[in-house]
């Protein structure tokens, strides 16, 4: 196998690991989606930074999850 060859191994294997990283992340993902959907009901006004706090923990675990796929650890 060539060298490019076993680089687009190893990325390949790393894409396939990365949904799995980011399933981790279901309660974050579901914390801020429940933000985002009480903000945009009838009569709720969505806004710049009114979901901040669970945004950025969904974005520090997928940082992590990818962090993880890139080091190709568990």
């Amino acid at each position: 196998m060539s060298a490019n060859g076993a680089v687009w191994s190893r990325v390949r294997g790393r894409l396939r690991a990365f949904p799995e990283r980011l399933a981790t992340c279901g309660a974050e993902a579901a914390a801020y989606g429940k933000c985002v959907q009480a903000s945009t009901a009838p009569g709720g006004h969505l806004r710049k930074d009114l979901c901040a706090r669970e945004f950025e923990a969904l974005r520090s675990c997928f940082a992590a999850a990818a962090k993880k796929t890139m080091k190709g650890g568990c």
